[in-house]
């Protein structure tokens, strides 16, 4: 199971031009701690330089594509994700919407309380027709990272 932040390529991008993927400018944020980075998957620690833009997670063209609010960090990441399932995550709940190779919207799609968080996703990715599996925020409906076999 492989867990995908935001692309270093997408990220220098948005850095580099303050612009997000429709054009608006970024918005420069100091973190009040919490807040889900999509660069290295962690949450934000009080006084933190962030961005934060419009991203259109990675999809092959479909009418799910969308784009949505991200956070970053303004510079390079201090540290790039750990390995695994990001541990400033685990316990949340989350929406973890499946698609398949089409980029559809997948009926296994479900909301996960976060508990074992692995086990969920390797069950959703046990069916061969699930191509990836986008984790989203509860409430606000945001996109924290992708996941594929």
């Amino acid at each position: 199971m492989h867990f995908h932040a935001i692309s270093l390529e997408t990220l220098t991008d948005v850095r580099r031009t303050g612009r997000d993927v429709s054009g608006h400018p970024v918005e420069s944020v100091v973190a009040e701690g919490g807040e889900p980075l999509r660069c290295c998957l962690r949450d934000a620690r009080p006084g933190e330089e962030l961005i934060l833009f419009g991203y259109a997670p990675d999809l092959p063209a479909s009418p799910y594509s969308e784009i949505g609010p991200v956070f970053a960090h303004a510079a390079s990441c201090p540290t790039g994700p750990e390995p695994g399932y990001p541990a400033d995550f685990r316990g949340r709940r989350q929406v973890l919407r499946a698609y398949d190779a089409r980029g559809w919207i997948h009926p296994a799609t479900r909301v996960h309380d976060g508990a074992d968080p692995e086990a969920e996703l390797a069950a959703m990715l046990a069916d061969p027709s699930v191509d990836r599996i986008h984790s989203r925020n509860v409430s606000y409906g945001c996109y924290m990272f992708a996941v594929t076999r």
